[in-house]
């Protein structure tokens, strides 16, 4: 907790020992209040009790332990791409996905009492909030400094109280820090929204008749060519949607492309059962993150909170 810059201390003390009390309510989110995890979390759990830990890793050792019932973790934003420490640590662990959830992220330029926009020289904010807003303050000679959260940012700037600092946060971490809103929406595009797994220790079992249903995977394919095409036949011939698959490298080598994807429909399905056993065939390792409900906001987007408030 010392990690956190003062002006977020108690409130980390407060909930953390609110959490410990009750931890089958408890859900882990990384950064300090009024993160956008926080918010993220609040929606998706309203009755629940956040329980903030500094790194993503921490946020998945509370869940692994049974410190929290859940974590609310960001995967992926629509303009910069994944959290690819998310990518590392999920295969890592043994949680599963038992829901999504997506975030509209507004942006807020915010700094002291009585700073101006003129005055303002550096701004901290989390690395995916900094490329999220590269231009505008590239546009504004404002220099970007990484930082471990964007509310841990705004509580450093309420700590240091220098009139050039500004952090790049929401409008509710302004409100817990006593802070001004200088420019609200200042993302470098419109409709920039985050999307958020809900991890658990026991897998989830949905029921298609509720609703649609999303599976994430985790493979390796065989080295040998068209080794991905081969294995992803059986979506195409089984009629299964893929609507994210990406590929990276682990253990510094490059010659086996390992991949995530999410597609429509359930492991029990028989046609996607088909698939996965094709799937497998061509693979070197399988794993089934989970299977859980299809957020509402993924059909219909124009229902996304707008989250510069809260």
């Amino acid at each position: 907790m010392q990690i956190y810059p003062e002006p977020a201390r108690e409130m980390v003390s407060r909930m953390t020992a609110a959490a410990a009390e009750r931890p089958a309510q408890a859900v882990a989110f990384q950064g300090a209040p009024g993160a956008y995890s926080h918010l993220a979390t609040r929606q998706v759990f309203p009755e629940g009790l956040a329980l903030p830990c500094f790194t993503f890793d921490e946020a998945f050792e509370a869940v692994e332990s049974g410190k929290a019932n859940h974590a609310v973790i960001p995967i992926e934003n629509s303009y910069a791409g994944r959290v690819a420490e998310i990518h590392f640590l999920l295969p890592a662990s043994n949680l599963h996905i038992v829901g999504e959830h997506f975030l509209r992220v507004r942006h807020s330029l915010l700094a002291v009492k009585g700073a101006k926009l003129e005055d303002i020289r550096r701004a901290y904010s989390h690395t995916q909030a900094l490329s999220q807003t590269r231009k505008w303050c590239a546009a504004r000679s404002i220099s970007q400094v990484p930082f471990a959260d964007t509310a841990g940012a705004a509580a450093l700037v309420a700590e240091r109280r220098e009139p050039d600092m500004a952090a790049i946060a929401s409008s509710f971490a302004a409100q817990i820090y006593d802070l001004d809103t200088l420019v609200e929406g200042i993302e470098d595009v419109a409709h920039n929204t985050t999307r958020f797994v809900v991890l658990a220790r026991e897998p989830l079992k949905p029921n298609p008749a509720n609703g649609a249903v999303m599976t994430t995977i985790f493979f390796e394919v065989r080295n040998i060519p068209a080794a991905l095409y081969k294995a992803l036949g059986g979506f195409a011939t089984n009629g299964i949607n893929i609507t994210k698959l990406e590929s990276y490298q682990q253990q510094g080598t490059f010659t086996a492309s390992e991949f995530f994807a999410d597609f429509e429909g359930s492991p029990d399905d028989p046609a996607v059962q088909r698939a996965l056993e094709e799937l497998e065939f061509h693979s070197k390792r399988l794993r089934i993150f989970g299977t859980y409900p299809q957020a509402l906001t993924r059909q219909h987007p124009d229902a996304l909170d707008t989250p510069s408030g809260d």
